[in-house]
């Protein structure tokens, strides 16, 4: 069995310090994970966000792209398959839709099946955009999981799926 590293004191140490002086009577061993897990959520989507920035597209307009390529070939949904998925008002993803076609990255067509209904289509240029941009935003996620190494990495998602289960509901 290797040993750990020493455990290096954090923000949330500090905060769960504060606890113990003005309210010791607080259990504070879930906002040691919930707060940890926040953060870091917090700081790897900054971390995402730039990686995706240098591709000219923000985390929602990734997001529409990536559910787009996801579906696979043609890589086309409705406006309201991909409002569900990403759990969008409708109004919202028009304004993503708006700004990503204006780019060039998708386009709208008539749903030949449905008059009222239209299809969302990943342009070339758009598909092209997003692989580059998946590629670079899970590079930046794999540069900080280095930090575990392999089998913690492993071991923190098993846990998390667990945690995520229990509490979806």
């Amino acid at each position: 069995m290797s040993a750990q590293p020493p455990q290096r004191r954090d923000p949330v140490d500090a905060i769960i310090d504060q606890w113990a002086v003005v309210r010791p009577d607080l259990d504070t061993a879930a906002m040691e994970v919930f707060g940890r897990v926040y953060r870091l959520a917090r700081a790897m989507g900054d971390r995402t966000e730039k990686a995706y920035a240098r591709f000219g597209i923000a985390r929602g307009e990734f997001d529409v792209l990536a559910t787009l390529r996801r579906a696979g070939e043609p890589y086309t949904l409705s406006p309201r398959q991909l409002s569900s998925t990403l759990m969008l008002t409708t109004g919202g993803m028009t304004g993503r839709l708006d700004k990503l076609e204006r780019a060039g990255l998708l386009r709208r067509s008539p749903d030949p099946h449905d008059r009222r209904g239209l299809h969302v289509t990943l342009t070339e240029e758009g598909l092209s955009r997003v692989d580059e941009a998946v590629g670079a935003g899970l590079a930046a996620q794999t540069e900080a999981l280095a930090a575990l190494g392999t089998e913690r990495a492993g071991q923190l998602a098993d846990l998390l799926r667990e945690l995520l289960a229990a509490t979806d509901g």
